[in-house]
Formats: C-alpha cells, sequence, structure tokens
C-alpha cells in the first residue's frame, strides 16, 4: 500500500483520477447543480473515497505486527477487531470530520486519523450493543456479529481494544497536531463516548425497555446515544483546524441536530424498512415496546421534523456559504437515507 508523505494510506486506484490530494480531499470536480441521492453523484463518490481512505488506514493501523510498548498483538482478538471495525458501512463519522476539518482549513492528513479513532468507538459500540445482554443482534452490516463470528468474550475484548485503540491513533507521534489539539481531542470524544454520552445513552435506552421514558427523556437518551459521537465528528473539524470559538460552538451545534436526525432517520426505518436492505434486525423497537418519537408522533410527524432540523442545520452553516455544501448534502442524506 503506497503511503503519503504525512504516512497515511492513500486510495488504491490504478488510473489515479480518485487518488486523494490528501487523505481527506478527493480529486473530484467541485458540484455546480444540487447534489442527487444516487450512487454516482458528486457526494455518493465523496463519501465513497472517504470511506475507502479510513478503511485502507484501519486496515495497515490493525496489522499483526505489534508497535512500541506493546507484547504481542493475539492473532484471535486481532481478526475480531478487524472484523467488527473492517465491514464495511459508510463511514459517516469520519467522514463528517474530514468534511469538516476541509471546510475550516485545517490538516488533511491528521483528519483522517482523527477519524479512523472515531470509528473504531463507533464500532466498538456496535459489537457490544449487539451481544445477548443488550440489543442480542445476530448480523451487522449484512454479515454475523463480532459475538457469532467468534464468542462472546472474544467480542467483548474486541470491543475493549477497539475503544482503547482510537485513543492510541489520536496521541500517537503520526498524528500531526499539537500536544493541545490531541488533548482537547481527546477529552471531547472521551466525554463524548462515555457515560455521559454515548454509554450512558445506551444505559438509558435499556432501561426503557421497562420503563417508557416521557418525550423529552427519549430526546436526551437519543442525543446520548446516537448524537454525541456525531456532534464530536463535526466539533472535531474545529479542534483539528484550530478555529475560533464560534467556529467551534456552530460546528457542535450542527452535529446535534444531524444527530437528532440520524436517529429519527433510523427509527423510521426500523419502521418501515426490511431486514435484507438494512443489513440487519428491523422492527425490534416495536416489538419490544420501547419508545421512540415516531411511535409517539407517528410518522407523518416524524417526516416533517426530519425536514425541520435540515433547515436548521443549513441555517448554522449559512455563515461558510458555498463552501459548506457537502456539509449540508450531508445533512439531506441522513434525512433521507434509505439504510
Amino acid at each position: 500500500m503506497e503511503k503519503d508523505k504525512g504516512g497515511c494510506a492513500l486510495i488504491p486506484n490504478k488510473t489515479r483520477e480518485l487518488r486523494l490530494e490528501s487523505p481527506l480531499k478527493a480529486a473530484l470536480p467541485r458540484a455546480k447543480e444540487p447534489f442527487m441521492q444516487d450512487e454516482t453523484s458528486f457526494f455518493a463518490q465523496r463519501l465513497k473515497a472517504a470511506a475507502l481512505a479510513v478503511e485502507s488506514l484501519l486496515s495497515i493501523l490493525l496489522e499483526p505486527t505489534a508497535q512500541a510498548d506493546e507484547i504481542v498483538r493475539p492473532a484471535r482478538l486481532l481478526e475480531a477487531m478487524r472484523h467488527g471495525v473492517l465491514n464495511g458501512g459508510k463511514r459517516l463519522r469520519p467522514f463528517l470530520v474530514t468534511e469538516s476539518t476541509a471546510l475550516l482549513g485545517g490538516s488533511a492528513d491528521a483528519a483522517l486519523r482523527i477519524g479512523a479513532a472515531l470509528e473504531c468507538v463507533h464500532c466498538y459500540s456496535l459489537v457490544h450493543d449487539d451481544l445477548p445482554a443488550m440489543d442480542d443482534d445476530d448480523m451487522r452490516r449484512g454479515q454475523p456479529t463480532v459475538h457469532i463470528a467468534f464468542d462472546e468474550a472474544t467480542a467483548i475484548l474486541a470491543g475493549d481494544s477497539l475503544l482503547t485503540f482510537a485513543f492510541d491513533i489520536i496521541a500517537a507521534p503520526k498524528t500531526p497536531l499539537a500536544d493541545r489539539q490531541k488533548t482537547a481531542l481527546v477529552l471531547a470524544l472521551a466525554r463524548a463516548a462515555g457515560h455521559g454520552g454515548m454509554a450512558g445513552g445506551q444505559a438509558l435506552d435499556l432501561a426503557a425497555e421497562t420503563a417508557a421514558p416521557d418525550e423529552a427523556g427519549i430526546v436526551t437518551l437519543q442525543a446520548m446515544k446516537t448524537g454525541a459521537l456525531l456532534r464530536f465528528a463535526c466539533e472535531a473539524g474545529a479542534i483539528i483546524a484550530d478555529a475560533t470559538a464560534e467556529d467551534r460552538r456552530r460546528m457542535r451545534a450542527f452535529g446535534e441536530k444531524i444527530g437528532l436526525a440520524f436517529q429519527l432517520a433510523d427509527d423510521l426505518l426500523d419502521l418501515t424498512a426490511d431486514a435484507e436492505a438494512m443489513g440487519k434486525a428491523t422492527g425490534k423497537d416495536a416489538a419490544r415496546g420501547k419508545g421512540t418519537l415516531v411511535a409517539l408522533h407517528g410518522q407523518s410527524w416524524a417526516e416533517r421534523e426530519l425536514e425541520r432540523l435540515v433547515v436548521e442545520a443549513e441555517e448554522l452553516l449559512a455563515p461558510y456559504g458555498s463552501r459548506s455544501a457537502v456539509l449540508v448534502e450531508t445533512a439531506r442524506f441522513i434525512a433521507n437515507r434509505r439504510k
């Protein structure tokens, strides 16, 4: 695998037409018209290129060779980690990191590495969520979940290792950021992922199976379980770019809006999509009697609410003008996704 001067993998491409000028900036024509929601659109190509870049980097980072201060990387554990993180997916969170960084003029190399770290945290959460003690899912992204492909103990350890590896990636000397920026990213990610963020949201979600929360409780749960990492993804761009406090506030708020939209769209899909299209079981929320905003207000309300959230997300990016076009389309993609 060829690498750039910053040590980050380039996307393999025989013609180099999709080679990244940096690990995030695809050499694709700038869109002159609104993006289309299809696989050949500018947005879809850009999302795919970014996904390939982060997938390539993660594959390199999760190689068998032990690194400095490591003793050995157990083969079965490493295989389970790779199964959990190198199994496809949209790579939306890393994409948000790279695009928010690009918007604010930050380091492309750093953005790719922080995006990879964030994807490790996201995938660890999926590995653990799929366990019998929690959501008890057998399929993820069209493949057997880690505890099915391996065993429960290995899945727990793989999730633990992916979580800690995320902070390894951020702090590593190869990540081209100042120590104060790395510290800010570690703190922000730890709080987004921990008991006051994603993990806490999962705890509230489990509790909701026996005591349904009210609407405010559902919004809080979803802002933590789903929204926290999406919020971090956008805020990370401001930290990487060493942007102003106002930029950081604006990107954080944008992340909160699309986080709410993502979960609302997810709840709609759980109600309306089939398992084959989703690559995982659907209809489980209704079967468990779990409270969602869709269950409370219905499908029509949810569709109107998605439109409102997208408009508010776009308004937050208005000061950046046309430079924010990709992030604007990302908000629309989240609201209109089909899987």
